[in-house]
C-alpha cells in the first residue's frame, strides 16, 4: 500500500516527541525524590530502563542501562529497611547535603568561583519565562537545578509546537544542560554508594547526549563545539553601557 511520505514523517516526529517527553518525565521522577519501595517496584514492573521510549544505541547508554538493570535485579521485593536506608542516604548525599561535591545546580559547574544561583540560573530562568514557566521556589530549588532543566525539556517535547521544539531544545541543551551534565554524572557515579544512583546519573547523561545527537540529525545542523556555543552566548548577552548618573533630589540619594 502506498502512503503519504510527508504524513508518515510527521507521525514519526510526533511519536519521537511523545517518547522523549515521557522519558524525561521518568528521569525527573528519579532525580526529584529519594527512591522508595513503590518507585523501585514500579520501575521493575515497567521494565525500566529497557522500556524507555527512545532507543539508545551508544555504548555509554548501554553500559548505564546494564548498571541500572543489575542494581534493580539485586534489590529484594519488597525493598526492605536496609535498601531503603541506603538509597535515602545516597540521595541525600547527591541532592541535599552535597556530601559528594556533585552539585545538581548548573551554576556551581559554570561559575568561576563555583557558587550557586549565579549567572547560569538567571539565563535558564529566561528560557522558562519565554514559555510561561518558572521555578516554584527558586530559593529551595534553583532554576538551574537538574530536575527543573529536565522538566523544561519534558514540557518542550510534550506541549510545544514541533517546528519550534527541536531548535529550542537543542540550543537549551548546548547552552545549559550539556555544559555540565556529564561531569555531574561521572562525579556522582564515582563517589556515590549505590549502583542504582550511579547508573541513574550515567543513564541521564548518556540519554541527553544521544538525544542531542538525534536533534542534530533532525535539524541537519552539526552540534556546535563548546567554543562556538560560548561565542554565541556572549553575542546574545545584552551590551552594558556606562551612563553618567544624574542626581535627582529625593530619588535614592544618601539620607544624610
Amino acid at each position: 500500500m502506498l502512503t503519504n511520505t510527508g504524513t508518515a514523517h510527521t507521525q514519526l516526529l510526533d511519536d519521537f516527541c511523545t517518547a522523549v517527553a515521557r522519558d524525561m518525565t521518568q528521569l525527573v521522577t528519579l532525580h526529584n525524590a529519594e527512591a522508595d519501595n513503590t518507585l523501585i517496584q514500579s520501575l521493575k514492573q515497567a521494565g525500566f530502563p529497557t522500556a524507555l521510549g527512545l532507543r539508545l544505541e551508544s555504548k555509554d547508554a548501554h553500559d548505564a542501562m546494564m548498571l541500572v538493570e543489575q542494581a534493580l535485579a539485586e534489590m529484594p521485593d519488597p525493598l526492605g529497611e536496609q535498601y531503603t536506608d541506603e538509597l535515602a542516604v545516597d540521595y541525600a548525599g547527591i541532592y541535599l547535603t552535597h556530601a559528594y561535591r556533585a552539585s545538581p545546580n548548573e551554576s556551581v559547574w559554570t561559575d568561576e568561583e563555583h557558587l550557586e544561583r549565579q549567572q547560569s540560573m538567571f539565563e535558564v530562568r529566561e528560557y522558562y519565562h519565554r514559555y510561561g514557566l518558572g521555578a516554584a521556589n527558586w530559593r529551595k530549588r534553583a532554576d538551574d537545578h537538574l530536575v527543573l532543566q529536565l522538566e523544561f525539556l519534558a514540557h518542550l517535547f510534550g506541549e510545544e509546537q514541533r517546528d519550534e521544539v527541536f531548535t529550542t531544545a537543542a540550543r537549551f541543551m548546548d547552552e545549559h544542560l550539556l555544559r555540565w551534565l556529564m561531569p555531574f554524572a561521572n562525579r556522582v557515579a564515582g563517589r556515590c554508594a549505590t549502583p542504582f544512583y550511579a547508573g541513574i546519573s550515567l543513564l541521564t547523561g548518556a540519554y541527553c547526549e544521544e538525544l542531542r545527537n538525534i536533534l542534530a540529525d533532525i535539524l541537519e545542523e552539526p552540534r556546535p563545539t563548546s567554543e562556538e556555543t560560548e561565542a554565541r552566548m556572549q553575542q546574545s548577552k545584552p551590551v552594558s553601557v556606562d551612563v553618567p548618573i544624574t542626581f535627582v533630589p529625593g530619588a535614592g540619594g544618601p539620607s544624610w
